[in-house]
């Protein structure tokens, strides 16, 4: 548990009744995933069918249900119970099968070592208190030569003013307080975590999001949101 924030966990159980409601504060959620699993697909040769896959830090299973639709064997964990316990239900809706846990990718690993084809981590990295750890049990996880898959926020003065003084009061996008703009990370230092890990860079892309067509679009400004694919050797 050293390396979770339980203020973080609270903040997301708090809202974890909302995450299948696309017009709620998970509405960016339910946007970019299309975005998200194109990008993964892409990554990995166009099809993901078959892949043993395990999503990390998967809330209600946004990004979980999107892959096991592409025929993966999808694991989900979480430390927030009730956004596990809503991922669990919604299977009774849409018929998929998808192991949640509720465990530390940090535990998670020592009995998963070199078992996964692909490791997904989205949106969680800036939310726990350290996230290096996150990345180096991610790359335990994964077989040599499989896929790992971060997304974060990059941080300097123009992310500040986007993600959280734009989307968070003024756009109202995303709940006050859901950004700790401290805890975002510049993508060197994602990249030296990742090269510490066994974890060699393949591709970085921007996500960006026009105010005007509110339509989000994956892009090379790197400058706010961005995504990594890494490949373990």
């Amino acid at each position: 548990m050293s390396n979770v924030d339980l203020n973080e966990v609270e903040k997301f159980s708090d809202l974890a009744s909302r995450w299948w409601d696309k017009n709620s504060e998970f509405k960016p959620l339910h946007d970019i995933n299309p975005l998200r699993l194109n990008y993964i697909k892409e990554k990995c040769g166009g099809s993901l069918k078959g892949k043993k896959i395990l999503d990390v830090g998967c809330g209600g299973g946004i990004l979980a249900e999107a892959l096991a639709l592409e025929g993966a064997i999808v694991t989900g964990i979480d430390m927030a119970e009730a956004g596990l316990e809503v991922a669990k239900l919604h299977l009774l809706e849409s018929g998929l099968d998808i192991d949640y846990q509720k465990i530390p990718v940090e535990d998670f690993a020592k009995d998963n070592a070199e078992t996964y084809d692909i490791v997904t981590c989205l949106e969680m990295l800036e939310h726990v208190p350290d996230p290096s750890s996150i990345i180096k049990a991610c790359s335990e996880i994964v077989k040599p030569g499989g896929q790992v898959f971060f997304s974060t926020l990059n941080r300097n003065a123009k992310s500040y003013l986007f993600a959280i003084v734009g989307a968070e009061y003024i756009l109202k996008l995303l709940p006050k307080g859901t950004h700790d703009w401290d805890k975002f990370i510049q993508p060197s230092e994602m990249d030296e975590w990742a090269r510490h890990s066994g974890l060699t860079l393949k591709s970085m892309i921007g996500m960006t999001y026009n105010l005007f067509t509110k339509i989000y679009k994956l892009e090379d400004d790197v400058s706010v949101n961005y995504l990594c694919h890494y490949q373990k050797y």
